[in-house]
């Protein structure tokens, strides 16, 4: 089969990188870019590397109209803001449109944790329960068919990826842990802001947001209470790098005994990932040139003993446009319409 898909929002960074994969997608066609822009974009002129790759027929935006774009797509990614997101997936899933939203519109589960993060209410209750969230390393099961997919963000997959199995394996504590986050400025978007300019970012770095209240944090604590079934408790500090693309993630960790091996922890992830298309369990210290325009996971760990104290450090690293994101995005449309899993992102 072929999947007709359509992108609202086509833009942003995600917007970007989510036609340059399905370009190059075996059994995926770009049949439909939506805008809600009052003049209407040809995409190939807001990123002149799609020139002549995208059929000038499509490349052309038009309007968001859920009961045309239903007649011309199978699938539709949304590339919109959040708050802005919520607005159109009632209206296409009811045109019977199967959703796939980058946005955080649908990732949190609680309408409450949603408002008190995002300062808005949710204004799709009903659909957000309905949701899956497009882990699929985690969440696998429930994506075959779906109709809605949260797909997750970069910092929380990373994450997730790294301290789930060695929750579940009940190796480290679910409480105290650190994650020390670095992402480049594509994170950030594509809306042009004065601390995001070159001479503001070059040869900088530091850390941003509010510290202890990141709005990645309840999403991340909200996914391995799921994952591993206890209520973790942690601190989540981004920063900034000066470099387009690319998440590393430290996180220290607590064991629960303290004859826990190094042994210990790495099988624990060689038995979450083993069957893993985009998990890569390395010896070596992850980097995130090495993940680089891949929809790869890298991840290692370390047992770190100083006298009487031992430490768990973990590390983790992706490219926050396409596993954190455009790619991610894929893999779950693969998983949503039970194609082979890595289609168009090898």
């Amino acid at each position: 089969m072929t999947i007709r898909a359509a992108i609202v929002g086509p833009t942003g960074y995600t917007g970007l990188y989510l036609l340059d994969l399905l370009l190059r997608h075996p059994k995926a066609e770009v049949t439909y870019l939506a805008s809600h822009r009052e003049e209407l974009p040809d995409i190939t002129e807001v990123f002149p590397q799609l020139y002549h790759r995208v059929d000038p027929k499509v490349a052309r935006c038009r309007k968001i109209d859920p009961e045309a774009i239903a007649r011309e797509a199978d699938v539709v990614f949304l590339g919109l803001p959040h708050r802005a997101a919520m607005a159109y997936v009632p209206v296409l899933l009811d045109a019977g449109l199967r959703v796939i939203d980058l946005s955080a519109d649908y990732r949190l589960r609680d309408p409450a944790l949603y408002e008190k993060v995002y300062s808005h209410a949710h204004a799709d209750p009903a659909n957000l329960a309905d949701a899956a969230y497009g882990l699929p390393e985690l969440f696998r099961d429930k994506l075959p068919g779906a109709m809605l997919v949260a797909n997750p963000g970069c910092y929380p997959t990373a994450a997730a990826l790294a301290i789930a199995p060695l929750l579940t394996h009940s190796l480290v504590k679910p409480t105290s842990i650190i994650i020390n986050a670095a992402s480049g400025v594509t994170g950030a978007g594509k809306t042009p802001a004065p601390h995001l300019h070159f001479a503001e970012q070059n040869e900088a770095f530091g850390a941003y947001g509010q510290i202890g209240g990141h709005r990645h944090q309840p999403e991340i604590e909200q996914t391995l209470s799921v994952a591993a079934g206890v209520t973790p408790s942690l601190l989540f500090v981004p920063h900034l790098l000066p470099i387009d693309r690319g998440i590393l993630e430290t996180i220290y960790m607590e064991p629960v005994e303290q004859d826990v091996t190094e042994e210990d922890l790495f099988e624990a992830y060689e038995e979450a990932y083993s069957e893993e298309p985009f998990v890569r369990v390395r010896k070596d210290l992850p980097n995130v040139k090495h993940v680089r325009d891949t929809n790869f996971c890298d991840l290692t760990v370390r047992l770190v003993r100083q006298g009487d104290t031992a430490r768990v450090v973990a590390f983790s690293a992706l490219d926050n446009m396409i596993k954190g994101a455009s790619g991610q995005a894929i893999q779950n449309m693969n998983i949503v319409f039970e194609q082979d899993e890595d289609a168009g992102l090898r």
